[in-house]
């Protein structure tokens, strides 16, 4: 709003330090200072009120009842997606395309978070409950615990097909081919009073890491060329951002189990992808790196400002031991934002490498589920052969890691899970603060990577 104001004012005043607010640079740094400000001011209050009005986390796992985490309040990311917004709408530029996505799945995914989070505190559904009660059990699984997982995929499919239909239909959504030198098709760009030539264009190219060109194309996965093969590439890439954002929102959600672990870990690969963002949008720079150049992304870099801020202010709550908990109205929020925003300046691909947390987290559950009904059914058959399963028997599975995810692997006290456990380190647990730093400096060295593969090819 500030923003459109004084591009409508510096039309018709000429007002010394009027136009500081065309630079990114300006607003990014404002962006930053307001969120973080809002948070840690407005945090004590929203906090109080949760506790206020019994907001509670009380699904402690075993072991950590004596720590003092049973009653910390959750949906603490109601903070994060406030002190996100306020310097966005104030200091963005509301008519660009990609700024207006990134808005649509912050409050897309909040809306899924916030409802997943009121029905896990919610009552079982009775005679003395209300008609909105009643209704929110109609979403609920069998468990009382949380939104139902398809409601949930699909609210992120969803918004992976808002994302990709977007990008795909919408004039200002293109990326601009680097030219030689004029071309008949080619735009001329002013940087630095030296002309670049620039052609834009529609396309379903993304940026991979370690290839020559450090470039694919989801079009060549297409069994046909022409039109109709890129027209079956776009096909392709709405199904890879349905992907994305439904890994990273769920690897994020997942991360968010001990003090800090991913409001840190997401505050790095934010700023990661920021740089990647400043980088696309300057032709200079994008030329240099033989990266793509993506006219108008530059404005993201406002966002992902108070992005950054947002999550260092909420780190001043959530850091051990945790005044709040951010519940998964700011776990699926985080990760959908981060999803969409590399979606965006086209390095998806690069996630695997930069959100390497999040996808040994989400790996460490798929093996320890997989693995630990393998040999619970496998356990179960050997006993029914030799006649001593009985029916109602409870038969204990092999775990692979102490707990899932796993940072709770190097937490807990492996002599507090019952059942043999196939990693035999750590022997003794480590302590959570320490934990989650060292998650923190593995995050750092996954972003330092990340930005080095732009010139490793």
């Amino acid at each position: 709003m500030l923003y459109h104001l004084f591009e409508y004012l510096k039309e018709f005043v000429d007002f010394p330090g009027i136009g500081l607010f065309r630079y990114i640079s300006v607003r990014s740094v404002a962006s930053v200072v307001i969120a973080l400000l809002v948070t840690i001011t407005m945090g004590k209050f929203i906090i109080a009120k949760l506790k206020k009005h019994q907001v509670t986390d009380h699904n402690i796992k075993i072991g950590d009842t004596a720590n003092g985490k049973s009653g910390t309040p959750t949906m603490g990311g109601i903070i994060i997606i406030v002190a996100l917004l306020i310097p966005v709408l104030l200091l963005c530029n509301l008519t660009n395309i990609y700024v207006q996505l990134l808005i649509v799945s912050t409050l897309w995914l909040a809306f899924i978070g916030l409802l997943d989070d009121l029905l896990k505190l919610r009552r079982k559904a009775g005679k003395g409950d209300n008609k909105f009660v009643r209704l929110l059990g109609k979403f609920q699984r069998k468990d009382k615990d949380g939104m139902k997982g398809q409601l949930k995929i699909i609210g992120q499919v969803g918004l992976g097909l808002i994302v990709g239909l977007s990008l795909y239909f919408s004039d200002e959504a293109v990326i601009c081919e680097i030219m030689p030198g004029p071309a008949e098709d080619a735009r001329t760009e002013i940087v630095d009073n030296r002309p670049h030539y620039v052609k834009h264009v529609k396309s379903t190219k993304t940026t991979i890491p370690f290839l020559k060109d450090n470039l694919f194309d989801y079009s060549w996965l297409s069994p046909v060329k022409g039109e109709t093969g890129a027209k079956i590439g776009w096909v392709i890439y709405i199904l890879v951002a349905i992907f994305i954002v439904t890994f990273v929102s769920n690897g994020t959600n997942l991360t968010d189990g001990r003090d800090g672990l991913a409001t840190g870990t997401v505050a790095i690969v934010g700023v990661t992808l920021g740089v990647l963002a400043y980088l696309s949008g300057h032709i200079v720079y994008a030329k240099y790196l033989n990266i793509m150049y993506i006219p108008n992304s530059g404005e993201m870099v406002v966002f992902m400002s108070g992005f950054i801020g947002a999550l260092i202010g909420f780190l001043w709550y959530n850091t051990y031991p945790a005044q709040v908990f951010m519940g998964d109205v700011g776990s699926l929020t985080l990760g959908g934002i981060i999803a969409v925003f590399a979606l965006i300046i086209r390095v998806e691909l690069l996630l695997l490498i930069l959100c390497g947390i999040f996808l040994a987290e989400s790996a460490s559950v798929i093996i320890q589920r997989f693995w630990y009904r393998r040999t619970r059914i496998r356990a179960t058959k050997a006993l029914k052969k030799e006649g001593r399963y009985h029916k109602g028997d409870v038969v204990a599975g092999e775990r692979v890691f102490v707990r899932a995810p796993l940072h709770d692997h190097f937490i807990y006290n492996r002599a507090d899970v019952p059942g043999k456990i196939l990693l035999k380190k750590p022997k003794a647990p480590t302590a959570e603060p320490k934990v989650v730093v060292r998650f923190w400096i593995i995050s750092i060295l996954l972003a330092v990577l990340t930005i080095i593969t732009l010139k490793i090819r």
